[in-house]
């Protein structure tokens, strides 16, 4: 007999409420299973009983109908307690007399497919015994596999402590694991839709294209589309580069056919034509960077449906390329941002995040944008910690930012970011405000947030009057004519703590605009001011850090300033950012990039000084002199040759450039198309009468 069985009796069971006067109590010791016999035979056939055993007594009868493991072994219990009624206990001999006593086969199995059978009605019976002939059918070796199976609630619990298949010595759990760890379940935007719209109308959009689906893989990022094309691998793959203290790295590689589609769409790219890329597109329909370009190309003409559909299915040819070992929610898998071919699922995870806030999907991305920050998170190459507040605020994980912020502060410094400065307070004052919390939590988070938000406005006084203006609120006379929240606050902040201080505003203003949050603001900018007005030593500290830091935004900032795409944040990237051309599937590329094939150089001219040869590239893109490079390079001595061959690709572009000019007047009528020499030839004399007649009677 199993232990999950013994449980199971030891308590009062479902069902077993008295029927009379008395309460059923069903005595077991550990021993029954020692102490039952089997019945033995009569001289008839028919099964004795033992003495002192009147019948075949079940615990609970209604049991047997949906437990399966009472159908395997069903408990008899001999002996009867005095306290047991006589009309609740089940009766087997008159069972026996109406049904006979099957042979006993000399084992407990047998005995338990006896009882059930005859203690259930005769649909369900039969069912059951058709379940337990099959599976009486197999030897003695199936009460061997129950026995080691009995303690299988003590092996999952071993499993789920171990955290999987037992390896030997596990990486320790830190808390940079567990802030970011990401759930399946919160990657699905429509866990979130489902809580405002409900499940009928999600399930109502998804039942069509389930039927139609064709896409025989599932994947966690997105969900494949029936209107998409037959997937085929495009050559993209995944590799392990190395396992190092708990954490594999991996890489993304393309093949020599992804390759040439590379090259292929980098050309289209600089031809500027986004017709070229659809060309691309319908011969390798899942080229993730001419998906990605695609998309902002739509998003630009205001398709956002189609731009966020792109997005997807970008993700999609990604997620069907992982390798087997790449985990998404682990937290220990890491692609290095330096690799071009790990870039583009960086940016597809960044574009798809940002399509699911606008959607109103605001826990969705918060998960996405741990993601991001799981997969390289000590270089944090798209910055995803100046967004990762914004998105707890606004999905209302406050628990969860206050957790980061502890964890991470040690070692990242995170007050020192304006927007972890101020958003941090802010989610303890919102935590304050709940109804659900006893009322020291709510005195400990306000006296917590009072206390973040005047180290924070004393750290950036430049932040107060720009929020204020955001949010239409006009300071008062004393807040307004002071001098440390004055306009000279915001002068003395360098160019990069600016771009920071606007990045936050444009995206988190409108945080801020409920009344409580505002008086709760007030009230403790003016104990700001009665501080700075003390001399409070913290204030000059304050200054002198903020003298020291913030000199330059490192790459990674004005990558996120970039990609944010919000205008106050744009307008204060410095002039070596603005000046070079930042491309969509690719902004501001590391200074250490890391190739694995390097694309064939662009034919460029080579004699910076000919004036001629760059007019002609300039209106010929492929007008090139390649050739004279190579020839330079290799040291060859045949100079005038090579300035005879370049003399004549420069002849040749002249020609192909004369061949393909087209001259439309716009002030005269268009002519009708010949269809053949005869045509226009036939034409030509009335045509430049009409010319002469048209010329007399301008000059006239």
């Amino acid at each position: 007999m199993s232990h999950r069985a013994l449980r199971r009796l030891r308590g009062k069971q479902r069902g077993q409420e008295p029927l009379g006067p008395g309460t059923l109590q069903f005595g077991l010791r550990e021993e029954d299973d020692a102490e039952e016999e089997l019945p033995k035979k009569g001289p008839v056939g028919h099964c004795s009983r033992p003495a002192g055993k009147e019948s075949v007594r079940v615990n609970n009868r209604f049991e047997l109908i949906n437990s399966d493991e009472l159908e395997e072994e069903p408990v008899l219990n001999g002996d009867k307690p005095d306290s047991v009624p006589a009309d609740i206990v089940v009766s087997g001999n008159k069972e026996r007399t109406r049904h006979g006593c099957t042979e006993a086969k000399g084992t407990r199995d047998a005995i338990g497919k006896t009882a059930g059978a005859e203690q259930q009605s005769a649909p369900s019976s039969k069912l059951r015994r058709k379940r337990k002939k099959h599976r009486h059918k197999k030897s003695g070796q199936g009460e061997a596999e129950e026995n080691d199976l009995e303690d299988i609630d003590r092996i999952v619990e071993r499993i789920e402590e171990d955290g999987g298949l037992a390896q030997p010595d596990p990486p320790p759990v830190t808390s940079r694991k567990h802030v970011l760890s990401v759930e399946h379940r919160h990657l699905n935007p429509d866990t979130e839709l489902k809580r405002f719209f409900g499940a009928r109308a999600i399930l109502a959009e998804q039942r069509p294209r389930q039927r139609q689906r064709t896409h025989p893989k599932s994947t966690w990022l997105t969900t494949p589309k029936s209107t998409w094309p037959r997937y085929s691998r495009p050559g993209l793959s995944m590799r392990l580069l190395e396992t190092k203290k708990g954490h594999s790295s991996y890489a993304f590689e393309h093949s020599e056919e992804y390759q040439q589609v590379q090259h292929r769409f980098l050309a289209a790219v600089e031809s500027m034509e986004p017709n070229n890329i659809v060309v691309l597109l319908q011969t390798s329909p899942y080229h993730v960077d001419s998906l990605l370009q695609l998309s902002d190309a739509c998003r630009l003409q205001d398709d956002q449906e189609m731009a966020r559909d792109l997005v997807e299915r970008a993700l999609y040819s990604l997620e069907c390329a992982f390798h087997p070992l790449f985990s998404l929610t682990s937290g220990t898998c890491r692609l290095d941002y330096r690799r071009p071919e790990n870039r583009s699922f960086y940016l597809a995870l960044y574009k798809h995040m940002t399509f699911l806030e606008k959607r109103g999907c605001p826990r969705t991305a918060l998960e996405y944008c741990k993601l991001i920050l799981s997969l390289e998170p000590d270089e944090d190459p798209l910055c995803m910690l100046l967004l990762v507040d914004h998105l707890a605020l606004r999905a209302r994980c406050y628990e969860y930012l206050i957790c980061l912020f502890q964890d991470w502060e040690p070692h990242r410094n995170l007050s020192q970011l304006p927007n972890f400065a101020f958003s941090v307070p802010l989610a303890y004052f919102l935590l304050s405000q709940q109804a659900n919390r006893s009322e020291q939590e709510l005195n400990t988070d306000r006296e917590q947030a009072s206390l973040l938000i005047r180290q924070a406005l004393t750290m950036f006084p430049g932040v107060l009057m720009p929020l204020l203006e955001f949010c239409s609120v006009r300071p008062d006379s004393i807040v307004a004519s002071h001098p440390f929240f004055g306009p000279n606050a915001q002068i003395s902040q360098s160019p990069a703590l600016n771009q920071l201080v606007s990045l936050y505003l444009g995206r988190s203003h409108f945080l801020w605009k409920e009344p409580a949050i505002m008086s709760w603001l007030e009230e403790n900018v003016h104990k700001v001011i009665d501080a700075v007005d003390s001399g409070d030593p913290a204030v000059g500290a304050c200054e002198s850090r903020r003298r020291v830091l913030y000199q330059r935004a490192p790459r990674n900032i004005h990558r996120h300033v970039v990609l944010s795409e919000i205008k106050e944040a744009i307008a204060t990237l410095p002039p070596e950012v603005t000046t070079q051309s930042v491309m969509g599937f690719d902004p501001l590329p590391p200074a250490d990039t890391i190739y694995s094939y390097i694309r064939p150089q662009r034919q460029t001219p080579v004699g910076q000084a000919n004036t001629v040869a760059l007019f002609f590239r300039s209106l010929l893109p492929n007008y090139t002199m390649e050739e004279d490079r190579l020839d330079q390079q290799a040291g060859g001595g045949a100079g005038g040759l090579d300035r005879v061959q370049g003399f004549n690709r420069l002849m040749m572009a002249m020609r192909d450039m004369m061949a393909n000019f087209q001259f439309n007047d716009l002030d005269l009528p268009h002519l009708p198309r010949r269809e053949n020499l005869e045509d226009f030839m036939g034409d030509e004399e009335d045509d430049e009468s009409e010319d002469q007649d048209e010329g007399e009677g301008e000059w006239d």
